[in-house]
């Protein structure tokens, strides 16, 4: 998929009618959405929404349109916002094919990470690309993406483990950014395994990657992985520490085990806790009753076994919850967001409602976007229309692309 050309760039406004509009929008939502707020789609029946310099002009079940208007007759298909996808590691070279063999015969990934695999052997692959090369790889998972309806989409560093490769990775998910028609929201993740012995490998991330962070990618966010065999609670409260001065911070936590993390990053004010899969009732109520999102990855548990975060609990208990895809290739080798809303539903409790609330307004408002998520005059023109009339078959459909088109920025892509 190619961005248009400039005669296309510049045609007039798109006029989407006979549309069955999941607006996102009603009066008094507040976001992000909790509670049963999160099933609230603000549903049109049959509506209509015109485009117009590269934002929604308009959303009604009638809208006026000037002459000249590109008209989509949607045929009373379902129109909803992009999918954003607030969670990725969709920079890398390499496989995991050998490893993953490996996981379906019954060793752990705790035994292969030990073993010098898992995220060491993505690491090494990443050390010997050139920018390039991982630019133009990330690139062609963002067109991917886009074809799946996913206009937004967050992306991680973390393969390199050292400052040389953390830097160059940042580097070319900037490059590949500026290539791609949607928005690509670059995350640093600074401890997500180590070499060597764990405190020195701490203190050089913290006294040489961080410094260069600051100075190079100001204000984005600082991640880490929390998890046996990768960074420890006292590890990531000691970068976090020092990081959450200039930058927002995100954590991975309890995807194998319950690690204590959760308190820790609600006392931070941590941006969101992400995996989830195996934290306590107590932990989930803490993080519910916070401003900290809780980030569920199912397609992780799909692929590489093991429990499903309790969603449909922390929602009841008025959690901000996001789905996201978790795109990596040891884990989760997905790019598509309607197999994680299948997934969710059929796992983690969701209705089809909430899974689509947690896949648009949700995450665009943990990424900082208040211009997307929903369809209303005046935000960024990020749409989807779907082959289907019911929105109902995002989830109940597994495999295949519901999105027949893509409007990103404004543009039909």
């Amino acid at each position: 998929m190619t961005p248009p050309s400039a005669d296309s760039a510049a045609c007039t406004s798109l006029h989407i009618r006979n549309a069955r509009v999941l607006t996102l929008a009603a009066p008094g939502l507040q976001t992000p959405r909790r509670g049963a707020a999160l099933r609230e789609l603000g549903v049109i029946p049959q509506g209509e929404v015109l485009v117009a310099g590269g934002l929604i002009a308009a959303v009604g079940e009638k809208v006026d349109a000037p002459a000249g208007a590109r008209v989509i007759d949607a045929l009373g298909r379902v129109l909803m916002p992009g999918f954003v996808d607030c969670h990725t590691h969709a920079c890398w070279a390499g496989d995991r094919l050998d490893e993953w063999e490996r996981l379906m015969r019954g060793e752990s990934y705790e035994e292969i990470l030990r073993k010098g695999g898992a995220i060491h052997t993505t690491a090494r692959a990443v050390r010997e690309a050139t920018r390039n090369q991982l630019s133009a790889n990330l690139r062609a998972r963002l067109e991917e993406a886009l074809r799946g309806g996913t206009t937004t989409i967050e992306v991680k560093s973390g393969y390199g483990l050292t400052v040389e490769a953390g830097l160059k990775m940042l580097r070319a998910i900037q490059r590949a950014a500026g290539e791609w028609p949607g928005t690509v929201v670059p995350t640093a993740l600074l401890g997500h395994a180590f070499e060597g012995n764990l405190d020195d490998y701490v203190k050089l991330v913290v006294r040489d990657l961080l410094p260069e962070i600051i100075r190079e990618f100001p204000g984005i966010a600082v991640d880490a992985f929390c998890e046996p065999g990768a960074w420890t609670v006292e590890a990531c409260v000691r970068l976090f520490e020092k990081a959450r001065k200039r930058h927002p911070i995100r954590v991975h936590a309890d995807w194998q085990k319950p690690t204590g993390m959760i308190p820790e990053a609600v006392r931070m004010h941590a941006l969101s806790v992400d995996h989830l899969e195996a934290s306590t009732r107590a932990d989930l109520e803490l993080l519910a009753r916070s401003n900290t999102f809780g980030v569920v990855l199912p397609a992780t548990a799909f692929h590489a076994g093991g429990r499903f975060a309790s969603a449909a609990f922390f929602v009841d208990r008025g959690g901000a919850l996001a789905l996201a895809t978790n795109c990596n290739p040891g884990t989760a080798p997905t790019l598509s967001m309607p197999l994680v809303i299948a997934l969710a539903v059929r796992f983690c409790g969701l209705s089809p409602e909430e899974a689509i609330a947690a896949s648009t307004v949700n995450p665009a408002a943990l990424l900082g976007f208040p211009d997307r998520g929903t369809i209303e005059a005046g935000r960024r023109a990020d749409l989807l229309l779907l082959h289907h009339k019911d929105e109902r078959q995002l989830a109940y459909e597994l495999g295949g692309n519901p999105v027949a088109q893509v409007i990103c920025g404004g543009r039909l892509v």
